[in-house]
């Protein structure tokens, strides 16, 4: 037994008040495994409790405070030392005092702005966390409890398609297209590629998406390429005038949306990446931008039933009866 008690004398929990009904999801941690993580969106509230146990009961614990703080906060990895933080909240949840039995502290951080999607990258991460510390003189006893937060977004009104030509003059001349520019998480890439000359004996041509992980500013900047999926149009030769559609689904790989210049710290873009290999295995290829983004379904179901609902109480049950029913076509459709 350590003469100054330097062993921790309490344990803390955290624990949402809707820890039973939210949803988790499975999130990459920094070695690459996925652990499972409550799910909260921009504006939602954050609330539970704050367990705190005492290891020898009867026996009283002094502090300098307890509190609980919310944080929202980008790491990188070069520079381990600094965590930038764009969110922090801090509830006090007990004055500086003595705990002779143990407690249980509520707290709620109220529509609390999440503006950024939880991202863990080669270089960088993002992260949010509930952090209820114990202060005391020697040594604080702290808990931290990570969540994640997914950013939605609304389809977008511009949404042209891509057109763009290969060429090696005299030798190879390629169009091909893309259905758009935007694409949801769980879309699907469409497209054809035309041949309009080839002169080349062509044996492989695959297209790639490749996500660019940009971190830092100015001379300390840092890319990071990696290919998350690798799709093969054609194995063999083509001839002129021949076209080959491409369908590409997304869902199947590990993306995030689209990020740009986050506080101004990374970004992450994603890029179709045309790849043509010859005989004599030259590589030629071509690279386009494509925006993805993560769609919001789940908030257009619940506000076509909470409008049935608002109209139920308006204007009585027989319009009512419609508006539900126009909510049920909605959320099955």
């Amino acid at each position: 037994m350590s003469f100054f008690s330097f062993g921790q004398s309490a344990e803390i929990d955290v624990v949402l008040n809707d820890a039973e009904t939210r949803k988790k999801v499975e999130h990459k941690t920094e070695d690459g495994k996925k652990d499972k993580y409550f799910l909260f969106y921009d504006g939602e509230t954050v609330s539970g409790k704050v367990n705190v146990t005492l290891k020898n009961p009867g026996k009283r614990l002094e502090h300098q405070g307890i509190k609980i703080e919310f944080v929202g906060q980008i790491e990188l990895y070069y520079d381990r030392g600094n965590h930038h933080e764009f969110v922090s909240l801090v509830k006090d949840l007990a004055r500086p005092g003595e705990i002779t039995q143990s407690q249980t502290f509520d707290f709620e951080f109220t529509h609390v702005e999440k503006p950024y999607e939880s991202y863990t990258g080669q270089n960088v991460k993002l992260r949010y966390f509930l952090r209820a510390t114990v202060i005391r003189r020697l040594n604080d006893i702290i808990k931290e409890m990570d969540i994640v937060v997914h950013t939605l977004s609304t389809y977008p009104e511009l949404n042209s398609s891509i057109k763009m030509e290969v060429g090696i003059e005299d030798c190879l001349h390629i169009e091909f297209e893309y259905n758009k520019s935007k694409y949801h998480l769980k879309d699907v890439i469409v497209g054809k590629i035309y041949f309009l000359l080839v002169r080349i004996k062509i044996k492989h041509m695959e297209i790639d998406i490749i996500k660019r992980e940009t971190t830092g500013t100015g001379p300390s900047v840092y890319h990071e390429n990696d290919t998350i999926a690798k799709y093969e149009i054609m194995d063999g030769a083509p001839v002129r005038g021949e076209s080959i559609p491409i369908r590409l689904f997304l869902a199947g790989y590990d993306l995030t949306p689209t990020m740009r210049d986050i506080n101004k710290k990374f970004s992450v873009r994603y890029y179709l990446n045309l790849v043509l290999i010859d005989e004599e295995e030259r590589r030629y290829f071509k690279q386009q931008e494509i925006t993805l983004w993560r769609k919001g379904d789940v908030v257009r179901k619940s506000m076509s039933h909470q409008a049935a609902i608002a109209s139920q109480r308006f204007e009585g049950s027989a319009a009512s009866e419609s508006a539900l029913e126009q909510a049920a076509k909605e959320e099955s459709g």
